[in-house]
């Protein structure tokens, strides 16, 4: 059920790191998105007058390069994808409510053709619960995001760039307000390769002051803080900014239930070290697909409950090392300290690249861990902590 008609626009930062491409090979779309999309070998990480072009690291699992390819044209391809692979695709049919008998969710009452369309009860032995961040269907089944978990707050909007094929994606990590301020976040320029560069920001929840920072203000002065060579101002906005809250860390719950299973955003499945969701969208839905065939052979609902162990073998330590990383950032002073001080050291940043793209090894995983504690030491030093 997709409540909008394909192609569509969807707020993202279009970037695809190895992780996501790895996901969409495994789904046989990898060589068309490349198609379609940008080529980048690398990140290209400014703060404080200094900059270091990071490539992506090598891994036996994942390629070395990634792709920016807007939402409206991924998308749409995944979703063809899946109708070649046997999934019938209903647009404009919105999910509005589950239907619930004796305790369990046997389908959903759908609205067909628009918001003036019809509704009908639709029945299906197992649901899988996909809105997005804001999730209204999850929340009619009782999910819900715990507040003590980091959120994130994004903007983005696209620009007309002389630049809009460079090989590497740019991200700023001392993003400020209007008055100078360094704030806990980043700033991103992702060349989409057609004309445009996607352009945005982050903002962190563990900030004290994040509900007081207007996002739209401080799209504002980053745009006019951008390297000139962009020729990024409001003259080459393609249109109005738009964005959104993402639910970070696996911060909702619960994921699965006697009859549904909830992924991607709507699970709060999004990396807290750098705002990725599209890669744990992917994989989630695998890891749901994989619980749900279980249970679709076996007759047997029990095999869902395989679902969230899979996520946590998955995910669980890496993101619990990413909630309280993003907990010491918070801080402005610590941010401040640690980002210098990272960005003297081409070897730190290659290793802390490695670690918020979530692309260590396996016998990296112990040594990821004592990069952690070595940062916390570092951020104890910062004034005010």
């Amino acid at each position: 059920m997709e409540r909008k008609k394909f192609p569509r626009e969807k707020t993202c930062g279009d970037g695809l790191t190895p992780r996501a491409m790895h996901e969409l090979d495994r789904l046989h779309v990898a060589d068309d998105v490349e198609r379609i999309g940008h080529r980048f070998n690398g990140l290209r990480s400014i703060a404080f007058g200094r900059t270091l072009e990071l490539e992506w690291p090598s891994h036996p699992d994942f390629p070395a390069h990634g792709v920016v390819v807007t939402r409206h044209d991924l998308d749409a391809l995944v979703a063809g994808a899946a109708e070649k692979a046997g999934a019938q695709l209903w647009q404009e049919a919105e999910a509005l409510a589950p239907v619930i008998h004796d305790g369990l969710v046997t389908g959903a009452n759908v609205r067909r053709g628009g918001a003036n369309g019809e509704v009908a009860e639709v029945s299906a032995r197992f649901v899988v619960v996909a809105d997005g961040a804001n999730s209204r269907f999850g929340r009619a089944l009782g999910t819900h995001r715990d507040r003590a978990y980091p959120q994130g707050m994004a903007i983005r909007g696209y620009y007309d760039s002389p630049r809009h094929d460079e090989p590497m994606i740019e991200s700023h990590l001392d993003i400020r307000d209007h008055s100078g301020n360094v704030l806990p976040g980043y700033g991103w320029i992702f060349p989409v390769g057609d004309g445009r560069v996607n352009v945005g920001v982050g903002l962190l929840s563990t900030f004290a002051h994040w509900k007081d920072v207007n996002t739209s203000h401080l799209m504002e002065a980053f745009v006019a803080q951008a390297p000139k060579s962009w020729d990024i101002r409001p003259e080459t906005a393609c249109g109005p900014p738009s964005g959104g809250r993402l639910p970070m860390g696996l911060s909702v719950d619960p994921r699965v239930g006697p009859t549904w299973v909830v992924i991607g955003d709507a699970g709060g499945a999004i990396n807290p070290f750098n705002g990725e969701g599209i890669a744990y969208a992917y994989e989630s839905g695998r890891l749901a697909s994989e619980a749900l065939d279980e249970a679709l052979r076996n007759d047997d609902g029990l095999a869902l409950q395989r679902y969230e162990r899979r996520i946590q073998a998955a995910w669980g330590r890496y993101f619990k090392v990413a909630r309280a990383f993003v907990r010491i950032i918070g801080n402005p002073d610590a941010m401040r300290l640690l980002v210098s001080t990272g960005m003297h050291s081409r070897t730190l940043m290659e290793w802390v690249l490695r670690i918020m793209a979530n692309l260590l090894r396996p016998d990296e995983i112990g040594p990821a861990e004592a990069a952690y504690r070595a940062v916390a030491a570092i951020a104890r030093l910062a004034p005010g902590d």
